[in-house]
C-alpha cells in the first residue's frame, strides 16, 4: 500500500504541525506522499525537504514583524501575508529552503488550491518548488484578506475553503492509508463564519466560490465525521492537539508559539509506537 501524509492549514494554529513534523523527521518517518492545506503545505514542504526546525525558527524570529503577517502588510500590499518577504526574501536569503533535497526526495508533494470560477479544490503535484511557488502561495492566500492568486487562466485562494482536510481526495490520488495531522482538537466543530457576507462582496463574480465560503462549516464537519469513522475502521492515522490552548490565527506571542509547537512535538513522540505499527501493518 502506498502511505500518505495529510496536513490541515490554519494559519499560526499549524505551528502545532510544524512540532508534528519535526518529531517525525527526527524519528525517520517517512511517506509516499504528502499533501498540504494553507499552512499544512508551508510545513509541509519542510518536512520534504528534510529541514527540521526551519519553520519554528523563522515563526518565532518574524512573528510581530509588520513584513510577515500583519495588518500593516494588508494596508500596504493587500495580503495580509506579506507576498515579497515569505516567499521571497525569506526562503531565498533569510531561511534559506533546500531545493535539491526537496526535488530529490523520493515523497512526492501536493498543495491544495480552491479554484473561485468552479468553486472547487484543486490538487497541484509541485516536483520543484522554483516553478510551482505560486500553487504554494495560493494555498495559503486567507480570503478577505489576500489578493486572489492569478496562476495561468485560473484564480485561487486558500485551499481550506473547499477541502479542508483531503483525505478522501489523497487516497483517490492512490495513496491509500494516511496520517492526518489535524489543528484542532478531538470534539471541535465548525460554525457558520460570521463573515461570509463578504463574499458578496469581495467576489461577487464568483458564485460557486461564494457558495464554498457560505457552506465550508458544512463541508469541514463532514470530513471531521469521515475521518472519525476512517479512525475507526483503522483506515487512517490521526495526530492533533492533545489540549485547547487559546492562539489566534495571527499569533505574534512567542511563548504561544512556542507551546503549540511543543505540543505537537510531545503528542507525535507519544503517537509514534502507535504510528509505527500502523505503518508496519500496510507492508
Amino acid at each position: 500500500m502506498t502511505t500518505g501524509l495529510v496536513l490541515e492549514g490554519g494559519a499560526h494554529r499549524a505551528i502545532y504541525t510544524a512540532g508534528v513534523l519535526d518529531t517525525l523527521l527526527e524519528n525517520n518517518i517517512t511517506f509516499d506522499g504528502v499533501i498540504g492545506v494553507s499552512a499544512g503545505a508551508i510545513h509541509g514542504c519542510a518536512f520534504v525537504s528534510k529541514q527540521k526546525g526551519r519553520s519554528i525558527s523563522y515563526t518565532l524570529k518574524y512573528a510581530g514583524d509588520k513584513r510577515y503577517m500583519s495588518f500593516y502588510s494588508l494596508l500596504t500590499t493587500g495580503n495580509m501575508v506579506g507576498e515579497e518577504f515569505c516567499y521571497h526574501e525569506l526562503p531565498e536569503k533569510l531561511f534559506p529552503f533546500n531545493h535539491e533535497t526537496f526535488e530529490q526526495s523520493a515523497t512526492k508533494f501536493y498543495v491544495t488550491c480552491s479554484n473561485l470560477e468552479t468553486g472547487e479544490a484543486e490538487y497541484i503535484y509541485c516536483d520543484e518548488l522554483r516553478k510551482k511557488m505560486p500553487y504554494l502561495r495560493a494555498s495559503a492566500s486567507m480570503p478577505f484578506v489576500s489578493r486572489t492568486s492569478v496562476i495561468g487562466n485560473k484564480k485561487f485562494l486558500d485551499g481550506g475553503i473547499c477541502d479542508s482536510i483531503p483525505v478522501r481526495a489523497f487516497q483517490n490520488l492512490g495513496y491509500d492509508r494516511c496520517v492526518v495531522v489535524q489543528t484542532r482538537v478531538a470534539g471541535y466543530r465548525k460554525h457558520k463564519n460570521k463573515l461570509a457576507w463578504l463574499g458578496h462582496l469581495l467576489y461577487r463574480r464568483y458564485p460557486k466560490f461564494i457558495k464554498a465560503l457560505e457552506t465550508r462549516h458544512i463541508m469541514y464537519n463532514k470530513e471531521l465525521d469521515d475521518i472519525e469513522q476512517m479512525q475507526k475502521n483503522g483506515e487512517v492515522f490521526v495526530i492533533r492537539p492533545s489540549r485547547l490552548v487559546a492562539i489566534k490565527h495571527t499569533e505574534t506571542d512567542k511563548k504561544v508559539l512556542q507551546e503549540v509547537y511543543n505540543m505537537g512535538r510531545e503528542d507525535a513522540l507519544k503517537a509514534l509506537p502507535s504510528l509505527r505499527t500502523f505503518l508496519q501493518a500496510l507492508n
